[in-house]
Protein backbone atom coordinates (compact mmCIF):
# COMPACT_ATOMS: atom_id res chain seq x y z
CA UNK A 1 0.00 0.00 0.00
CA UNK A 2 2.83 2.15 0.86
CA UNK A 3 4.38 1.36 -2.60
CA UNK A 4 1.09 2.64 -4.70
CA UNK A 5 0.69 5.77 -2.64
CA UNK A 6 4.22 6.64 -3.24
CA UNK A 7 3.91 6.23 -7.18
CA UNK A 8 0.69 8.03 -6.73
CA UNK A 9 1.99 11.14 -4.85
CA UNK A 10 4.86 11.54 -7.93
CA UNK A 11 4.73 14.09 -10.67
CA UNK A 12 5.59 11.20 -13.36
CA UNK A 13 2.63 9.28 -12.56
CA UNK A 14 0.07 12.10 -13.26
CA UNK A 15 1.91 13.44 -16.50
CA UNK A 16 1.86 10.08 -17.88
CA UNK A 17 -1.71 9.52 -17.12
CA UNK A 18 -2.36 12.71 -18.88
CA UNK A 19 -0.03 11.58 -21.89
CA UNK A 20 -2.31 8.24 -22.34
CA UNK A 21 -5.40 9.77 -22.15
CA UNK A 22 -4.81 12.37 -24.88
CA UNK A 23 -3.11 9.43 -26.48
CA UNK A 24 -6.20 7.28 -26.46
CA UNK A 25 -7.96 10.38 -27.63
CA UNK A 26 -6.09 10.23 -30.90
CA UNK A 27 -5.94 6.72 -31.32
CA UNK A 28 -10.23 6.56 -30.90
CA UNK A 29 -10.27 9.21 -33.22
CA UNK A 30 -8.40 7.68 -35.38
CA UNK A 31 -11.02 4.30 -35.01
CA UNK A 32 -13.77 6.12 -35.62
CA UNK A 33 -13.55 9.04 -38.24
CA UNK A 34 -11.09 7.01 -40.23
CA UNK A 35 -11.85 2.97 -40.05
CA UNK A 36 -15.26 2.81 -38.85
CA UNK A 37 -17.14 4.38 -41.66
CA UNK A 38 -14.89 3.13 -44.51
CA UNK A 39 -15.46 -0.82 -43.00
CA UNK A 40 -11.84 -0.80 -43.74
CA UNK A 41 -9.96 -3.84 -41.18
CA UNK A 42 -6.86 -3.04 -40.71
CA UNK A 43 -4.48 -5.37 -38.72
CA UNK A 44 -5.40 -4.72 -35.10
CA UNK A 45 -7.81 -5.97 -32.34
CA UNK A 46 -10.26 -3.02 -33.58
CA UNK A 47 -10.72 -4.60 -37.29
CA UNK A 48 -10.97 -7.75 -36.17
CA UNK A 49 -14.21 -6.35 -33.22
CA UNK A 50 -15.36 -4.92 -36.60
CA UNK A 51 -16.01 -8.30 -38.26
CA UNK A 52 -17.41 -9.83 -35.23
CA UNK A 53 -19.54 -6.84 -34.76
CA UNK A 54 -20.69 -7.39 -38.56
CA UNK A 55 -20.84 -11.55 -38.40
CA UNK A 56 -23.33 -10.75 -35.10
CA UNK A 57 -24.92 -8.30 -37.69
CA UNK A 58 -25.78 -10.99 -40.09
CA UNK A 59 -27.51 -13.03 -37.46
CA UNK A 60 -29.83 -10.59 -36.42
CA UNK A 61 -28.02 -9.69 -33.27
CA UNK A 62 -26.58 -6.02 -32.89
CA UNK A 63 -23.44 -6.10 -30.94
CA UNK A 64 -21.59 -2.69 -30.79
CA UNK A 65 -17.46 -2.54 -31.63
CA UNK A 66 -16.68 -0.33 -28.87
CA UNK A 67 -18.69 -3.18 -26.67
CA UNK A 68 -16.03 -6.02 -28.16
CA UNK A 69 -13.23 -3.91 -28.53
CA UNK A 70 -13.05 -3.96 -25.02
CA UNK A 71 -13.66 -7.22 -23.82
CA UNK A 72 -10.95 -8.28 -26.31
CA UNK A 73 -8.25 -6.24 -24.79
CA UNK A 74 -9.95 -7.16 -20.91
CA UNK A 75 -8.55 -10.78 -21.99
CA UNK A 76 -5.43 -10.22 -23.75
CA UNK A 77 -4.68 -7.29 -20.68
CA UNK A 78 -4.69 -10.22 -18.29
CA UNK A 79 -2.07 -12.33 -20.27
CA UNK A 80 0.20 -9.02 -20.80
CA UNK A 81 -0.08 -8.78 -16.56
CA UNK A 82 1.33 -12.03 -16.66
CA UNK A 83 3.88 -12.87 -19.28
CA UNK A 84 5.24 -9.66 -20.17
CA UNK A 85 5.59 -6.95 -16.85
CA UNK A 86 3.68 -5.22 -14.28
CA UNK A 87 4.50 -2.01 -15.51
CA UNK A 88 3.75 -2.57 -19.31
CA UNK A 89 1.12 -4.40 -18.10
CA UNK A 90 -0.69 -1.41 -15.84
CA UNK A 91 -0.45 0.67 -18.26
CA UNK A 92 -1.86 -0.75 -21.05
CA UNK A 93 -4.60 -2.52 -18.51
CA UNK A 94 -5.81 1.60 -18.76
CA UNK A 95 -5.15 2.76 -22.20
CA UNK A 96 -6.87 -0.87 -23.70
CA UNK A 97 -9.89 -0.09 -21.61
CA UNK A 98 -10.62 3.02 -22.02
CA UNK A 99 -10.49 2.53 -26.28
CA UNK A 100 -13.88 1.67 -26.02
CA UNK A 101 -15.41 4.24 -23.93
CA UNK A 102 -13.19 7.01 -26.00
CA UNK A 103 -15.29 5.39 -28.97
CA UNK A 104 -18.71 6.19 -28.20
CA UNK A 105 -17.09 9.55 -26.52
CA UNK A 106 -15.98 10.54 -29.96
CA UNK A 107 -19.76 8.99 -31.40
CA UNK A 108 -21.81 11.49 -28.71
CA UNK A 109 -19.45 14.72 -28.51
CA UNK A 110 -18.91 14.56 -32.14
CA UNK A 111 -21.06 12.09 -34.14
CA UNK A 112 -19.31 11.59 -38.35
CA UNK A 113 -22.51 11.55 -39.27
CA UNK A 114 -22.07 15.53 -39.16
CA UNK A 115 -19.14 15.54 -41.22
CA UNK A 116 -19.42 12.82 -43.92
CA UNK A 117 -21.43 13.55 -46.75
CA UNK A 118 -25.34 11.58 -47.11
CA UNK A 119 -24.85 7.82 -48.41
CA UNK A 120 -21.04 8.57 -48.01
CA UNK A 121 -18.89 5.63 -46.30
CA UNK A 122 -15.60 7.56 -46.62
CA UNK A 123 -14.92 10.50 -44.23
CA UNK A 124 -12.24 11.58 -46.64
CA UNK A 125 -14.17 10.67 -49.98
CA UNK A 126 -11.70 7.63 -50.76
CA UNK A 127 -10.78 4.05 -48.97
CA UNK A 128 -7.55 4.78 -49.94
CA UNK A 129 -7.09 8.71 -47.99
CA UNK A 130 -8.88 7.56 -45.38
CA UNK A 131 -6.71 4.39 -45.05
CA UNK A 132 -3.66 6.97 -45.02
CA UNK A 133 -5.30 9.48 -42.34
CA UNK A 134 -5.15 6.59 -40.20
CA UNK A 135 -2.72 5.39 -40.03
CA UNK A 136 -1.07 8.50 -39.76
CA UNK A 137 -2.69 9.02 -36.60
CA UNK A 138 -2.79 6.16 -35.15
CA UNK A 139 1.04 5.69 -35.14
CA UNK A 140 1.50 9.42 -33.82
CA UNK A 141 -0.75 7.58 -30.80
CA UNK A 142 1.00 4.79 -30.64
CA UNK A 143 4.71 6.68 -30.96
CA UNK A 144 3.42 9.13 -28.11
CA UNK A 145 2.68 5.34 -25.82
CA UNK A 146 5.67 3.67 -26.59
CA UNK A 147 7.84 6.61 -25.55
CA UNK A 148 6.64 6.04 -22.10
CA UNK A 149 6.38 1.96 -21.93
CA UNK A 150 2.62 1.78 -23.11
CA UNK A 151 0.75 0.49 -25.79
CA UNK A 152 -2.62 0.81 -27.31
CA UNK A 153 -3.26 -2.80 -26.15
CA UNK A 154 -4.63 -5.44 -28.49
CA UNK A 155 -2.23 -6.36 -31.15
CA UNK A 156 0.78 -4.65 -29.30
CA UNK A 157 0.30 -7.17 -26.33
CA UNK A 158 0.17 -10.03 -28.65
CA UNK A 159 3.25 -8.93 -30.66
CA UNK A 160 4.72 -8.42 -26.99
CA UNK A 161 4.30 -12.11 -26.05
CA UNK A 162 5.54 -13.10 -29.36
CA UNK A 163 8.83 -10.73 -29.37
CA UNK A 164 9.14 -11.53 -25.76
CA UNK A 165 9.16 -15.74 -25.62
CA UNK A 166 9.51 -16.63 -29.56
CA UNK A 167 12.14 -13.79 -29.82
CA UNK A 168 10.82 -12.51 -33.06
CA UNK A 169 11.16 -8.83 -33.92
CA UNK A 170 8.61 -6.74 -32.72
CA UNK A 171 7.36 -5.53 -36.50
CA UNK A 172 7.04 -8.54 -38.26
CA UNK A 173 5.09 -9.81 -35.20
CA UNK A 174 2.93 -6.62 -35.46
CA UNK A 175 2.71 -7.13 -39.29
CA UNK A 176 2.17 -10.99 -39.20
CA UNK A 177 -0.47 -10.75 -36.74
CA UNK A 178 -2.38 -8.33 -38.55
CA UNK A 179 -2.34 -9.72 -41.85
CA UNK A 180 -3.82 -12.79 -40.02
CA UNK A 181 -6.62 -10.17 -38.40
CA UNK A 182 -7.07 -8.46 -41.78
CA UNK A 183 -7.99 -12.05 -43.69
CA UNK A 184 -10.82 -12.34 -41.65
CA UNK A 185 -12.67 -9.56 -43.00
CA UNK A 186 -13.25 -12.15 -46.02
CA UNK A 187 -16.41 -13.13 -44.02
CA UNK A 188 -17.79 -9.45 -44.65
CA UNK A 189 -15.78 -7.21 -46.75
CA UNK A 190 -14.88 -7.52 -50.56
CA UNK A 191 -12.15 -8.42 -51.97
CA UNK A 192 -10.86 -5.02 -52.71
CA UNK A 193 -11.32 -3.76 -49.16
CA UNK A 194 -9.43 -6.11 -47.76
CA UNK A 195 -6.50 -5.87 -49.92
CA UNK A 196 -6.65 -2.08 -49.03
CA UNK A 197 -6.52 -3.22 -45.22
CA UNK A 198 -3.68 -5.63 -45.52
CA UNK A 199 -1.74 -2.89 -47.29
CA UNK A 200 -2.66 -0.66 -44.92
CA UNK A 201 -1.63 -2.80 -42.17
CA UNK A 202 1.70 -3.03 -43.47
CA UNK A 203 1.91 0.49 -44.21
CA UNK A 204 1.43 0.86 -40.15
CA UNK A 205 4.15 -2.05 -39.68
CA UNK A 206 6.65 0.32 -41.29
CA UNK A 207 5.78 3.52 -39.61
CA UNK A 208 5.78 1.85 -36.28
CA UNK A 209 9.03 0.53 -36.77
CA UNK A 210 10.24 3.92 -38.06
CA UNK A 211 9.06 5.82 -35.03
CA UNK A 212 10.35 3.26 -32.87
CA UNK A 213 13.86 3.57 -34.22
CA UNK A 214 13.39 7.26 -34.02
CA UNK A 215 12.64 6.88 -30.35
CA UNK A 216 15.57 4.55 -29.41
CA UNK A 217 18.25 6.73 -31.74
CA UNK A 218 20.99 7.65 -29.53
CA UNK A 219 24.70 8.87 -30.91
CA UNK A 220 27.84 6.98 -30.58
CA UNK A 221 30.44 9.52 -30.43
CA UNK A 222 34.24 9.02 -30.82
CA UNK A 223 36.49 11.71 -29.71
CA UNK A 224 40.43 11.64 -30.06
CA UNK A 225 41.84 14.52 -28.56
CA UNK A 226 44.92 15.39 -26.11
CA UNK A 227 42.03 16.65 -24.16
CA UNK A 228 40.56 13.14 -23.19
CA UNK A 229 40.65 13.38 -19.58
CA UNK A 230 38.66 16.64 -19.41
CA UNK A 231 36.00 15.30 -21.68
CA UNK A 232 35.96 11.99 -19.45
CA UNK A 233 35.22 14.10 -16.63
CA UNK A 234 32.44 16.09 -18.20
CA UNK A 235 30.65 12.83 -19.98
CA UNK A 236 30.55 10.91 -16.57
CA UNK A 237 30.16 13.98 -14.10
CA UNK A 238 27.94 16.49 -15.39
CA UNK A 239 26.30 14.06 -18.45
CA UNK A 240 26.06 11.42 -16.43
CA UNK A 241 26.93 8.76 -18.82
CA UNK A 242 29.65 6.09 -18.81
CA UNK A 243 32.40 6.21 -21.38
CA UNK A 244 34.97 3.72 -23.02
CA UNK A 245 38.82 4.75 -23.53
CA UNK A 246 40.82 3.10 -25.86
CA UNK A 247 44.60 3.31 -26.80
CA UNK A 248 45.04 4.10 -30.63
CA UNK A 249 47.98 4.73 -32.38
CA UNK A 250 47.87 7.15 -35.64
CA UNK A 251 48.12 5.53 -38.78
CA UNK A 252 50.08 8.39 -40.67
CA UNK A 253 52.63 9.81 -37.60
CA UNK A 254 52.35 6.49 -35.55
CA UNK A 255 51.79 8.92 -32.68
CA UNK A 256 49.64 7.42 -29.13
CA UNK A 257 46.38 8.76 -28.34
CA UNK A 258 43.50 7.84 -26.36
CA UNK A 259 39.93 7.81 -27.90
CA UNK A 260 36.67 8.22 -26.06
CA UNK A 261 33.44 6.60 -27.05
CA UNK A 262 29.78 7.35 -25.39
CA UNK A 263 26.48 6.46 -26.77
CA UNK A 264 24.45 9.93 -25.46
CA UNK A 265 21.02 11.41 -26.45
CA UNK A 266 21.07 14.00 -29.31
CA UNK A 267 20.50 16.62 -26.66
CA UNK A 268 23.63 15.16 -24.30
CA UNK A 269 26.12 15.34 -27.74
CA UNK A 270 24.98 19.09 -28.40
CA UNK A 271 26.01 19.87 -25.16
CA UNK A 272 29.20 17.67 -25.39
CA UNK A 273 29.77 19.71 -28.80
CA UNK A 274 29.31 22.90 -27.11
CA UNK A 275 31.41 22.23 -24.03
CA UNK A 276 34.55 21.67 -26.43
CA UNK A 277 33.62 24.69 -27.99
CA UNK A 278 33.48 26.98 -25.45
CA UNK A 279 36.71 25.09 -23.58
CA UNK A 280 38.53 25.58 -27.11
CA UNK A 281 38.87 21.53 -26.60
CA UNK A 282 39.97 20.33 -30.38
CA UNK A 283 40.24 16.93 -31.58
CA UNK A 284 38.72 14.03 -34.58
CA UNK A 285 35.01 13.76 -33.60
CA UNK A 286 33.05 11.00 -35.47
CA UNK A 287 28.91 10.21 -34.40
CA UNK A 288 26.40 8.03 -35.65
CA UNK A 289 22.91 6.82 -35.14
CA UNK A 290 22.57 3.76 -33.07
CA UNK A 291 18.70 2.58 -32.97
CA UNK A 292 19.25 -0.34 -30.24
CA UNK A 293 20.92 -0.93 -27.06
CA UNK A 294 21.15 -3.43 -24.58
CA UNK A 295 22.55 -3.54 -21.23
CA UNK A 296 22.93 -0.54 -18.85
CA UNK A 297 22.80 1.91 -20.81
CA UNK A 298 20.19 4.04 -19.03
CA UNK A 299 22.10 4.01 -15.66
CA UNK A 300 21.34 7.66 -15.74
CA UNK A 301 17.74 6.81 -15.28
CA UNK A 302 17.89 4.30 -12.84
CA UNK A 303 20.07 6.34 -10.47
CA UNK A 304 17.16 9.21 -10.40
CA UNK A 305 14.63 6.82 -10.35
CA UNK A 306 16.56 5.52 -6.62
CA UNK A 307 17.20 8.95 -5.82
CA UNK A 308 13.43 9.06 -5.56
CA UNK A 309 12.34 6.14 -3.95
CA UNK A 310 14.81 6.43 -1.38
CA UNK A 311 13.77 10.41 -1.18
CA UNK A 312 10.23 8.92 -0.89
CA UNK A 313 10.96 6.57 1.80
CA UNK A 314 12.29 9.33 3.61
CA UNK A 315 9.60 11.37 3.95
CA UNK A 316 7.22 8.09 5.01
CA UNK A 317 9.58 7.78 7.44
CA UNK A 318 9.51 10.85 8.91
CA UNK A 319 5.69 11.16 8.72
Amino acid sequence: MKEILRVLGTWKFWKELIIMTVAMLIAAAAVYYFLMPSNLVIGSITGLSMVISSLFGLAGITVKVSLVVTIINAALLIMAWFLIGHEFGAKTVYTALILGPFIEFWEKVFPVSRIIEPGSTSLMGDPWFDLLCFVLVLSASQTILFHINASTGGLDILAKIVNKYLHFDIGTSVTVAGALICCTAFFVNPFRLVIIGLIGTWINGLALDYFTASLNRRKRVCIISSQHERLRKYIIEDLQRGCSLYNVTGGYNGNQNIEIQALLTQNEFADLMKFMKVNDIHGFITAGNVSEIYGDWNQKKHKKKEAERKAAEAEIKES
